[in-house]
């Protein structure tokens, strides 16, 4: 509507050059006004309308349609995002997190940048072709046709422009993924690349990407910019040809001068906006790639189905029977594991490095599916149950701990946001994380940074631990969460887990013997098979891989030589 508006001044122009040239023989003088003085009022007045309305309207265009845009993006960000969180953990694996951000970042952002301006322009530029030519065919039809003439040339030349443009767009988006993988890796990396003195050579690794995201882009633009000078040729034509019948015709008599001046105008309203179709194209194109990316993300599919039983009571009973395991183009990760774990018993699982440990507990958590054999919880297929009444009853505290940006409360509640400030700080005193929590500058509303980057490595554990105890789930795993601590730190983190290991089924995956050593059995993996079970005790005296490789830890390989 507001381009309705817009349009009137150029036939406000015509009509007050109508009431100069003739006076009580214009326009307005055969709707009943024949002074000329009245005529020039009622113009005015006119004139303060239009623009009053043109003006709210563009305001309204400016809240509502904008709005659109921003709704449009949101609404497809969340949608990927959801769609991603449901994928499974294999999916991740063959992907990276730079152009993941790109995606739910760049690409949605390309939306928006074309439904605020391009898919506006396109309205626009309907509605003008719509109002223009129904003014000048309602004038001057034979001079009308000449206006018209270059618009199915200029739109039917677009579509061709857009066709071949797209494909280099294409190339473009997968670029910019690849740069934004690349400095997404090197900024998480940032210690290890200063570490290496390697600042140069990753400035150039770089700018070899860069280079080949504004390669890509200046093809683009070569092709872009060669559009707007063909369409301008076309408006050229139908201009001079405008200018040229439409004043033949006011020299003759048979077109008035109010009316020549309008049409004069009003052509250039009707053709100038179409030079803006080769930058619409762009940014259509520019969007088309990037939707395709969505689309192409939420097109995949979720390749675990989630069980429809709810399990309102979990024991903690857990069965690996017969499972084998491997990831795509991969060898076997595991062989014919079969494991019982009885309700409230602590197991340790060690094993050199690969061995299967970690994949076993991601079983468990249905971040896989086995090949063969099954994962049972409290006599239950895991396959058959919600994942959230599944996983809701595991805690997880990993090696890699993730925090979250935040204060230091933030991110214990994260176990269990509705628990109470008594229960959080009791959380904490388990861990043994009270004391440097008080030592901190705003204590417990400190902010910990990106990934708790403000807190030592120590620190950061305590604080998951707290945060598995606040979930207070009947099953823990603790994968590996002392292996990057001091001896000091690990002592304490024992005493955390021991304390709240007690009635809970706990699994604890170690390569220091001695965090596991209290367990009440012991599982040894090798080539992702179970070569020992038996307390530590059992164990030791057995005189295989775990007695050889608690030898070495203690010392005593060393004494026996």
């Amino acid at each position: 509507m507001n381009k309705f508006w817009d349009l009137a001044p150029p036939i406000l122009i015509g009509m007050a050059i109508d009431v100069v040239t003739y006076q009580e023989d214009s326009m307005l003088a055969d709707l009943g006004y024949p002074d000329p003085y009245t005529q020039f009022l009622i113009l005015v007045a006119v004139t303060v309308v239009v623009w009053v309305l043109e003006s709210l309207f563009e305001y309204w265009f400016g809240v509502l349609w904008r709005n659109l845009a921003q709704n449009a993006q949101h609404e497809l960000r969340m949608d990927a995002y959801e769609h991603i969180q449901n994928l499974e953990m294999q999916w991740f694996s063959g992907q990276t997190t730079g152009g993941l951000m790109a995606i739910m970042n760049d690409d949605v952002n390309q939306l928006e940048r074309f439904l605020d301006q391009g898919a506006n322009d396109l309205l626009q530029v309907a509605t003008t072709v719509v109002v223009v030519g129904g003014v000048m065919l309602f004038l001057a039809p034979e001079v009308a046709i000449y206006a018209i003439l270059p618009i199915p040339i200029i739109v039917g030349g677009s579509f061709i422009f857009q066709r071949r443009i797209g494909v280099h767009y294409a190339k473009v988006r997968k670029e910019v993924g690849d740069l934004n993988a690349l400095l997404n890796n090197n900024l998480s990396g940032i210690t290890t690349i200063k570490s290496f003195t390697a600042e140069q050579r990753e400035v150039d690794r770089v700018g070899v990407a860069s280079r080949s995201y504004r390669d890509a882009n200046r093809d683009a633009i070569r092709l872009s910019a060669s559009f707007v000078p063909l369409i301008r040729m076309a408006i050229l034509f139908a201009f001079t040809a405008n200018m040229l019948v439409g004043g033949w015709l006011a020299l003759e008599g048979s077109l008035s001068i109010g009316a020549y001046s309008i049409i004069v105008f009003i052509t250039q309203r009707l053709l100038w906006p179409l030079t803006r179709l080769g930058q619409t194209f762009d940014l259509y194109q520019r969007a088309m790639a990037s939707t395709d990316r969505v689309l192409d993300l939420l097109d995949t599919p979720i390749g675990l189905v989630e069980g429809d039983v709810k399990l309102d009571v979990v024991r903690g009973d857990i069965n690996f029977d017969a499972v084998d395991f491997s990831y795509p183009d991969r060898e076997s990760v595991l062989t014919g594991i079969s494991l019982n774990i009885k309700a409230g018993e602590t197991v340790g699982l060690v094993g050199s490095t690969g061995s299967g440990k970690t994949t076993l507990v991601g079983l468990l958590l249905r971040f896989h599916d086995p090949l063969k054999g099954h994962v049972q919880l409290d006599g239950n297929d895991v396959t058959e149950l919600k994942l959230q009444s599944l996983r809701g009853s595991i805690s997880l505290v990993s090696q890699n701990t993730t925090l979250f940006p935040g204060s230091v409360s933030d991110n214990i509640l994260y176990g269990r946001p509705s628990a109470s400030e008594e229960e959080l700080i009791e959380a904490a005193k388990i861990a043994e994380a009270t004391n440097f929590i008080d030592e901190l500058p705003k204590g417990w509303e400190t902010d910990i940074g990106e990934d708790g980057h403000r807190l030592s490595g120590g620190q950061r554990q305590r604080l998951a631990i707290a945060r598995a105890v606040l979930k207070d789930a009947p099953i823990l795993i603790f994968d590996e969460a002392t292996s990057n601590v001091d001896n000091e730190t690990e002592a304490a983190l024992q005493r955390s887990i021991e304390r709240i290991s007690s009635d809970r089924t706990t699994i604890i995956i170690a390569h220091r013997l001695s965090t596991v050593r209290n367990a009440d059995k012991i599982a040894v993996l090798e080539s992702g098979q179970i070569t020992e079970l038996g307390t530590h005790e059992d164990l030791v005296d057995s005189e295989g891989l775990y007695s050889r490789l608690w030898s070495v830890q203690t010392g005593m390989a060393s004494k026996k030589e």
